[in-house]
């Protein structure tokens, strides 16, 4: 079976569930509405130039899941992903994933995203394997860190290599699909790389190899 991957953010969905969390912890006053809005749009930002300090950025996200019960993040996960996440999950995404189903791929998404705010949104596209940043715990909480290697830009690549040799798998007949140049690593390790909606400095390079380019959103 080939394994079919999958970006998260602005790939299966019309938006980034990290950015989106983040404001959404404002909305609901679990973080400094306005700081945290500043610095969060800051990342954000530096994430779409590739210029991302990314353990900077996690030290960020991760602290409110420190800051608070894990009884109460998990009531306002499921909030948040029905008021948020469910309206960009895009139809042309579920068509795709569909098809890679029926052809009997395995079926795997790779984000940077932390796994506490992705893993619920690949369990609704029925996606069984999740590869993302994982937040540190300790006696059943989180503690703010990082366990293991980000799921980001070559930490994708690790991660993945890593899944491979505990399943005894090889990238044989592989697809994977992303919107943005951070994934460029990866992209070039699969046999079938393809540009999703890509930004302009992966439309570039998609264009100039010869890759395949699509859109979900037309």
């Amino acid at each position: 079976m080939a394994l079919s991957i999958f970006d998260l953010d602005n790939t299966l969905l019309n938006g980034d569930s990290d950015y989106l969390w983040g404001r959404f912890l404002a909305r609901e006053g679990i973080v400094d509405g306005d700081r945290y809005e500043r610095e969060n749009e800051r990342f954000y930002r530096d994430y779409r130039a590739g210029t991302l300090d990314i353990q900077e950025f996690l030290r960020f996200s991760l602290r409110p899941l420190r800051d608070h019960p894990r009884q109460r993040l998990e009531a306002l996960r499921e909030r948040f992903v029905a008021e948020l996440i469910e309206p960009i999950m895009l139809a042309a995404a579920r068509e795709l994933i569909a098809k890679h189903q029926a052809a009997g791929d395995t079926l795997m998404i790779v984000t940077a995203t932390n796994a506490f705010v992705t893993a619920p949104i690949a369990a609704r596209f029925g996606i069984p394997h999740l590869i993302a940043t994982q937040p540190a715990e300790s006696n059943g909480q989180y503690t703010g860190e990082v366990e293991g290697v980000p799921a980001f830009r070559e930490g994708k690549v690790i991660r993945l290599e890593q899944w491979l040799a505990e399943h005894r798998r090889d990238l044989t007949g592989s697809t994977f699909y992303s919107d943005s140049h951070n994934d460029l690593p990866l992209l070039e390790r699969v046999e079938r790389p393809v540009a999703v909606d890509p930004d302009t400095q992966l439309r570039a390079i998609a264009e100039s190899r010869g890759w395949t380019i699509l859109s979900l959103r037309d």
